[in-house]
């Protein structure tokens, strides 16, 4: 944990945040965090960009079904960064659906199958927080898949997806109901 003063909040490392989910979620499992401290906890994971990353990592490929079915704990953790959080989910909802046209590609089911668990455990997070920043960035999204250019131009090339994985990606955020 990084603190430049005293009077800030921590900032983490994408490990730092990645372990302090696992020990967040371990926490809610066994009951030994309150559903109150929850919206908090999470808040001060998903406030910085690299904090958030590490939350989403953790939080929607983990072994544990709490991702399965969010808590309205989590939900308002989430949404004390709107602009944070609705640019990874619609990111997190394009990279699942590529990888899993990737891995069918190469014949691993398994690997196809958790990229299908990220992307629906990820599908369930936005229809649950309803945000209108993530509605403007599936619209952008779509924009760029449609134009060839626009504000996810750069996600897409960095990543490589080509044309197949660009339709899956387009049909995965179009499906998405708000």
């Amino acid at each position: 944990m990084n603190q430049s003063s005293p009077s800030t909040t921590p900032s983490f490392s994408f490990p730092e945040a990645i372990a302090k989910t696992q020990e967040l979620m371990q926490q809610m499992v066994d009951n030994q965090l309150s559903e109150e401290a929850i919206p908090e906890a999470i808040a001060n994971l998903v406030k910085s960009q690299t904090g958030a990353r590490g939350f989403f990592v953790a939080y929607l490929t983990g072994d544990l079904s709490l991702a399965d079915d969010p808590t309205q704990g989590v939900i308002e953790g989430l949404q004390s960064s709107p602009e944070i959080v609705s640019d990874l989910l619609v990111k997190n909802v394009a990279m699942s659906a590529a990888m899993r046209l990737t891995h069918l590609r190469n014949d691993d089911e398994t690997a196809a199958a958790g990229s299908q668990r990220v992307n629906r455990r990820t599908v369930k997070l936005i229809q649950k927080l309803k945000m209108t920043e993530i509605e403007q960035e599936i619209q952008d999204l779509k924009s760029t898949i449609v134009k060839g250019e626009g504000n996810y131009q750069e996600f897409l090339t960095r990543w490589g997806y080509d044309e197949e994985q660009q339709a899956e990606i387009k049909q995965a955020i179009s499906s998405i109901n708000i």
